[in-house]
C-alpha cells in the first residue's frame, strides 16, 4: 500500500478511493482455492514461493501455505514463515508459550478453557487483538494446522479491505462514524474480581504508519460497546449483515495438517468442531505487530 492512502480517512477524495477500489475488486482472488501455495521448504521460500504468497497478499491481504516438510518441525517453520516477510515483532500474549506462540487447541479443566479460541465452540467474526492498546495493534497473524478436526473447525475468510470498500459504498458517512477514536469499547477483562486488563477503546479502521489499513472488530455482543448514536449502530448493522451474507468476497477453508495461513490479520470465524481419539485439533498462533510486508 502506498504512504499515499489518506482516501481511506479523507471521504472527499473520492475518485482516489474509487480508481484504488476498482483495482482491488478486479484482484481479488475468486475462492479459497486461489489462495494456495503448494511450499517444498516453508523456512527458506524459492523465489517462485515466495512472489506467490506476496501476490495473494498483496490482492487479498492471506494467502494460504501448503508444505508437507511443515509437519517435520511445525514451530519452526511457523517461526520462519513470517519472518520472510518483515514479521518479526511477536505479540506475546497471555495464552502464548515463551516462543510466543499460541497452541490453539481445547483446554479444558483450564484457565485457558474460558477462552473461546481454547473451546470446541463456535469463534465469530474478528479480528486478532482487537482487545490490544493502540501502540500493540496485531497487524499480521500466521496460523498453522498441525492437527484438524474429526469434523467441523473451518474459517470463513475476508479481507477487511473489501468490508471497508462494502460499508463506504453503502454509505461513506459509516465510515466516519468507525473511524470514531471512542466508537468501539472493549470491557475490562475482569477474573475472580482481579482486573487482567483494563476497558479499551479505539476506532474500528485506522490506517497504520505505512499506510495500509488497520482493523479492530469483535463480533461477540457481550465483548463489546458501540457508541451511542444512530450513525454507529447503522454501520455495525450494515457490516454485521455483510459478514452474514453469501458474499462471493468471503473465502471458506478447513486447514488440514500442513497447511497455514499468513494474512495481515484479516475478519475471520471458526466454526464449531468436534474431535475424536484420532483427530484433536490443534493450530499454532502467531501474532505480530508487523504487517506482512513483500520485498520488492
Amino acid at each position: 500500500m502506498s504512504s499515499d492512502s489518506s482516501f481511506f480517512t479523507d471521504l472527499e477524495r473520492k475518485q482516489e478511493y474509487l480508481d484504488w477500489r476498482d483495482r482491488k475488486l478486479d484482484a481479488y482472488p475468486q475462492s479459497a482455492d486461489e489462495l494456495i501455495v503448494q511450499v517444498n521448504d516453508p523456512v527458506r521460500l524459492s523465489e517462485q514461493e515466495y512472489r506467490a504468497i506476496g501476490d495473494r497478499l498483496n490482492r487479498a491481504n492471506m494467502a494460504i501455505w501448503d508444505s508437507a516438510q511443515a509437519k517435520d518441525n511445525p514451530k519452526i517453520a511457523t517461526l520462519n514463515l513470517g519472518r520472510q516477510y518483515n514479521m518479526v515483532r511477536l505479540d506475546h500474549n497471555m495464552g502464548a508459550d515463551q516462543d510466543g506462540v499460541s497452541e490453539l487447541t481445547v483446554r479444558e479443566g483450564q484457565w485457558r478453557g474460558g477462552y473461546i479460541p481454547y473451546s470446541n465452540k463456535p469463534l465469530h467474526w474478528h479480528t486478532d487483538g482487537y482487545y490490544n492498546t493502540e501502540e500493540r495493534k496485531i497487524l499480521g497473524m500466521v496460523l498453522y494446522c498441525v492437527q484438524d478436526a474429526a469434523r467441523g473447525g473451518a474459517n470463513a475468510l475476508i479481507d477487511h479491505e473489501i468490508a471497508y470498500i462494502h460499508l463506504r459504498d453503502s454509505d461513506p458517512a459509516y465510515i466516519s462514524a468507525l473511524l470514531h477514536p471512542s466508537v468501539m469499547t472493549i470491557p475490562a477483562n475482569i477474573v475472580n474480581g482481579k482486573e487482567l486488563r483494563p476497558d479499551r477503546t479505539g476506532p474500528v479502521f485506522s490506517v497504520v504508519d505505512n499506510g495500509a489499513l488497520h482493523m479492530r472488530y469483535t463480533a461477540r455482543a457481550r465483548n463489546i460497546i458501540w457508541r451511542d448514536d444512530a450513525l454507529t449502530s447503522e454501520a455495525v448493522a450494515c457490516l454485521t449483515a455483510f459478514l452474514g451474507s453469501d458474499s462471493p468476497y468471503i473465502m471458506h477453508a478447513r486447514l488440514s495438517p500442513g497447511q497455514g495461513l499468513i494474512c495481515n490479520n484479516v475478519l475471520h470465524d471458526r466454526s464449531g468442531f468436534d474431535n475424536d481419539a484420532t483427530h484433536e485439533r490443534k493450530l499454532y498462533r502467531l501474532r505480530y505487530y508487523d504487517r506482512a510486508v513483500v520485498d520488492q
